[in-house]
């Protein structure tokens, strides 16, 4: 209702502008007066009038006002217009109406529709476990993903893995080089971890992986340069052998990297985030898809061959005011082919936006690859099973890959829309984030020697390639180690089991909380205390705001629901007029879907973190100022606990869309 209100009273303004003056504006602003005793909306609209009627604001806002009264009156949800200040609108709605809607809806109200959205997120090199980097854009993306679900938007989640690059084939040299095993001996080693199963940290797969990349990346600086050059050479040879598929060294790189991505997906899953398909790279050159791509780009005349420069012998892309093939070499023209014949990453993620678009006029072959509670995963394959979901032609695309990456991500969009693909290229967002950093603090409590010279540092950087960072499942464990002390002391009466299952709720509540509350465009410095605090903007302190809701109501004797039944049939005039501090929580609770629009609108989850902080600090204002249970007066008793109810449905849904559960208690 609260968005039908807003659209009514932009409508009724239009239209007295028009009819009176003959103006018409763009978006009216809209503002919240800073007490709510002076209302629910502001409207500055009159200061933007002052010089096209050649009027004072406060004397434009008194004609205002009177002509909103006529347009808007009563039955419409309206309580009150009037001019304040130099020239505001102040705008007061019907305050028991908006509740008494509030109390009788549920959180899904939204109807399934629109265009087919694909996003694509977490997309870690399948060389190692992840770290805690590649939990911010799993974060991100899985959020992203319900929230547009939340929308109403149909929503396929990809993860792309890139299991031909370098990395991988670091990898594949430090086992077949630096270690000199065998393909066997690896297929063992693998199937040794395997069977030790995920809690054996040390001896997974992925954390061996860990160790080996940072060794071999030292390897390739040590020694003579003679050394350091033969042993780069093996890295590219067998980059090049996977790429063409060589089948000795290929299938070792598809048996570690499949290996590693599964324990990814073990990863995520522990943080409630799951995918559809997973795109492979292999797949997308032995498919042919970039020679498909390559002679779309060449008919449509995005590429052309360079005969001079330093790019002779590349195919390059044009762009705009850039040189092509009749002028003067583009020195600064992006290279899409190498003068050897290989393609630029840049290439292949041109050839795989196309697929995604349904512009390729090719596909995968497709298999099943990992099983969730509620949905089987798809892995691409050469060939596959004849029956398997839609994947591919999307209406909309979401890529979440950091902020390094906006270069590359421009180069598609540019070719698409060079291509004749406007529409496509104008619904590609680039959902970029800048690093994640650890604090001193935390680095040393992860057991990194930290010096006197990175100990006054704002955050230290985390490297794979040094071995310094943090994995993920190890943050996870210790995030819950911590969270567990306090869970057994405050819940010594819970089985072993539930404590666990808090301490972990409460750990994945903190982590997604922390890395959601940043702007996209903010380095986040981890640390394990400003996480895991009950106090300030924190995911415990919203998680502990919901617990204390529902303990409400577990000593109450009635559900939240009951409680909003018994509400929605009072006489609400009264008991809301002069309770602005009730009215606070109903008043968010009307401005849920308008902030999740904004959210979408503006791509940023912190949009939403913010919101449901301040809904928890509302509810615990209220919490310590009522004395809810032991209220002798039924009507008063009514509306608190009714106020209550409303506030844990919010509390709930909004965590849910940030991928928080709400734990049994703290």
């Amino acid at each position: 209702m609260y968005r039908e209100l807003q659209q009514q009273l932009t409508e009724a303004v239009r239209k007295i502008l028009k009819t009176s003056w003959e103006i018409e504006i763009g978006e009216l602003v809209m503002e919240q007066p800073p007490e709510l005793s002076m209302g629910e909306f502001a409207l500055p609209v009159a200061f933007e009038l002052a010089r096209k009627v050649r009027k004072a604001p406060r004397l434009i806002a008194t004609e205002l006002v009177e002509k909103l009264r006529a347009e808007l009156p009563p039955e419409t949800g309206f309580a009150a217009f009037e001019a304040a200040g130099a020239g505001y609108i102040n705008v007061r709605i019907e305050r028991a109406r908006l509740a008494r809607t509030l109390a009788l809806e549920t959180p899904s109200r939204h109807k399934a529709g629109g265009p087919h959205i694909l996003v694509e997120h977490t997309s870690i090199n399948p060389n190692k476990a992840a770290h805690v980097g590649h939990l911010r854009n799993a974060i991100l993306g899985d959020t992203l993903v319900r929230i547009l679900r939340a929308t109403g938007h149909r929503v396929g989640v990809q993860n792309y893995i890139d299991n031909t690059g370098v990395q991988v084939a670091d990898v594949v040299v430090g086992f077949l080089h630096l270690e000199g095993k065998s393909p066997q001996e690896i297929d063992a080693l693998i199937e040794s971890c395997e069977a030790l199963g995920v809690q054996a940290r040390e001896e997974r797969f992925d954390y061996i992986c860990w160790r080996l990349y940072a060794r071999v990346s030292q390897w390739y600086e040590e020694g003579t340069e003679e050394q350091q050059r033969l042993r780069k050479s093996l890295r590219y040879e067998t980059l090049h052998a996977i790429e063409m598929g060589e089948v000795e060294t290929a299938l070792v790189a598809d048996r570690i990297s499949t290996a590693v991505l599964r324990l990814h997906l073990l990863t995520m899953q522990r943080l409630g985030i799951t995918y559809d398909f997973l795109p492979r790279e292999s797949e997308i050159l032995h498919l042919k898809f970039w020679d498909r791509a390559f002679a779309l780009l060449k008919e449509s005349g995005v590429l052309y061959y360079e005969t001079s420069g330093k790019n002779t012998g590349c195919w390059v892309m044009t762009r705009p005011g850039g040189g092509s093939a009749t002028e003067e070499p583009d020195e600064d023209a992006k290279v899409i082919v190498r003068s050897n014949g290989t393609v630029t990453y840049v290439g292949k993620d041109i050839a795989y936006h196309l697929w995604k678009f349904g512009l390729l006029g090719a596909d995968f072959g497709y298999r099943k690859f990992f099983e969730y509670p509620d949905h089987t995963c798809w892995i691409s394959s050469m060939t596959g099973e004849s029956e398997h979901p839609n994947f591919g032609g999307a209406g909309a695309i979401y890529n979440v890959i950091d902020a390094r990456q906006s270069d590359p991500q421009a180069n598609v969009v540019q070719a698409l829309r060079e291509m004749g693909h406007a529409e496509s290229a104008d619904h590609y967002t680039h959902f970029s984030y800048e690093m994640v950093a650890l604090t001193p603090r935390c680095a040393a409590e992860l057991g990194y020697h930290v010096g006197e010279e990175d100990r006054s540092r704002a955050y230290i950087e985390v490297s794979g390639r040094k071995g310094f960072g943090v994995k993920a499942d190890d943050l996870l464990d210790k995030l819950t180690a911590a969270t567990l002390k306090e869970t057994d002391a405050r819940q010594p009466e819970r089985s072993g089991a539930e404590r666990t299952k808090i301490a972990e709720q409460i750990a994945i509540g903190a982590l997604r909380y922390f890395m959601l509350k940043f702007t996209r465009s903010s380095v986040i410095a981890f640390d394990f205390k400003d996480a895991l605090s009950f106090e300030g903007e924190t995911g415990p302190y919203v998680q502990y705001a919901a617990v204390r809701a529902r303990n409400i109501f577990r000593k109450s004797g009635i559900s939240p629901e009951q409680a909003l039944d018994a509400f929605s049939t009072m006489d609400l005039v009264q008991a809301l007029q002069s309770a602005d501090d009730l009215w606070a929580i109903w008043l968010r609770a009307a401005r849920r879907d308008p902030m999740l629009e904004a959210t979408i609108q503006s791509a940023e989850p912190a949009t939403l973190a913010r919101y449901c902080f301040q809904l928890a600090q509302e509810f615990n204002n209220f919490y310590h100022k009522h004395h809810i249970l032991t209220e002798e007066n039924e009507a008063r008793r009514t509306l608190l606990l009714a106020t209550a109810a409303v506030a844990l449905r919010e509390l709930t849904t909004l965590l849910q869309w940030m991928g928080i559960e709400v734990p049994e208690a703290m």
